[in-house]
């Protein structure tokens, strides 16, 4: 396309308003506002989404055009897809899209140029995004998912529709650009966001959690393959003598033998439940009440905006020996590694966390200040606007 001598117009699709989406618009939104970008954002304005939309953009909101993923029903417009992305560049008089998770439309994609059917023409050339969960392409050796998959992708790179992806996982990332030099493929670091230092005691104070006790995070969501049912079971293995102390914050929902479990464990006053959304203050407040940070996924793939967390407030984590995470944690000695899904396994390391003395401690907190400064919003920036720059 032609210079206009006009700054690039860029369009960011994310339709989605849970978890760490938003999170991420806010840092990419604030990254490509600083590059002189003109920004229009496709997002969920429906009713009770909007509002978290705009909180998240607070401040960014007047050098942004923001336009709805979704059309008057409530669904998003036409297949909810790649002619849905085709949808909102059109309207928004974009030069490329963007999208903060390709996973929105990459495996309906890799699939159907498997079978020759090719995207909306429309994106042809003009659209990247972050790959975040790209599972088919860490296995080696032939499977159905990767059969279906791995011949569309390759068909997709090799006729140039792709501007740039992302990965979050630098091994894979490495791996590709090694077996494929020219490819539009990057690593970006997952950043560990500021503004998580503070004063243990204080925050321990306003969240009402007694004084004297070790404190475990279990932060997020309640799907089961987070491993809360593993935290609860793992918890009530200890004996009540322990001083370990069960902080679980974000929407989780329990039920079952979980939600007993957990409710039993509030009453003897070795938990402390925030079963709702929490603000990025409260969020805030928790990592630095804690003394370490429960991650016991299961089944998981790729890393964890937890896991920043964590190290952006230098406390070790506890993690599930699987994929990336376990990589991480084991050979950047960032806290202690367990067997997916071994309850008792868990158990001991909620011991161990809960007797480490001061120098035991340390040098989990010197590998925490190393990771933040590989992973900071700083690296962030310069890797998303370097594989733009390679367009």
């Amino acid at each position: 396309m032609p210079s206009t001598g006009k700054p690039p117009h860029l369009l960011l699709y994310e339709p989605r308003a849970e978890g760490h989406h938003l999170g991420w618009l806010r840092y990419i939104a604030e990254d490509l506002l600083s590059a002189d970008y003109r920004l229009s954002i496709a997002a969920d304005l429906r009713p009770g989404a909007r509002e978290r939309v705009e909180q998240h953009l607070a401040g960014l909101t007047g050098e942004i055009h923001l336009l709805s993923a979704y059309n008057d029903r409530g669904r998003r417009h036409l297949d909810g897809k790649t002619r849905s992305v085709a949808h909102c560049l059109h309207a928004s008089g974009a030069e490329n899209v963007f999208l903060c998770a390709l996973d929105e439309l990459a495996s309906h994609c890799w699939r159907r140029a498997t079978f020759f059917l090719r995207p909306s023409a429309a994106l042809r050339g003009r659209i990247g995004g972050i790959y975040h969960r790209p599972r088919f392409l860490t296995r080696s050796k032939w499977s159905w998912d990767r059969g279906l998959k791995m011949p569309g992708f390759q068909r997709l790179l090799r006729e140039r529709w792709w501007r740039q992806m992302l990965f979050l996982d630098e091994y894979l990332a490495a791996e590709l650009q090694t077996a494929q030099p020219g490819a539009p493929f990057f690593f970006l670091p997952n950043p560990c966001p500021p503004g998580y230092a503070g004063d243990p005691v204080a925050a321990r104070d306003q969240l009402e959690i007694p004084a004297g006790r070790k404190v475990l995070l279990f932060y997020g969501t309640g799907g089961r393959r987070k491993g809360l049912p593993l935290a609860v079971a793992a918890m009530r293995r200890l004996p009540p003598e322990s001083p370990a102390f069960l902080l679980c914050a974000g929407r989780q929902n329990p039920t079952g033998e979980t939600a007993a479990g957990l409710a039993e464990l509030v009453r003897q006053q070795r938990a402390r439940q925030l079963d709702r959304y929490v603000t990025v203050a409260e969020e805030k407040l928790c990592f630095i009440a804690s003394d370490a940070v429960l991650l016991p996924y299961l089944n998981h793939f790729g890393t964890s905006d937890v896991l920043s967390r964590a190290m952006s407030a230098g406390r070790p984590v506890i993690t599930s020996d699987e994929h990336l995470l376990g990589r991480l944690t084991r050979e950047r000695r960032l806290g202690l590694v367990f067997p997916s899904g071994n309850v008792s396994a868990l158990g001991d390391c909620l011991r161990r966390v809960t007797q480490f003395s001061p120098a035991e401690a340390a040098p989990f907190a010197a590998a925490a200040r190393a990771y933040v400064n590989q992973y900071s919003r700083a690296a962030f920036r310069a890797a998303l606007l370097r594989s733009l720059a390679a367009d």
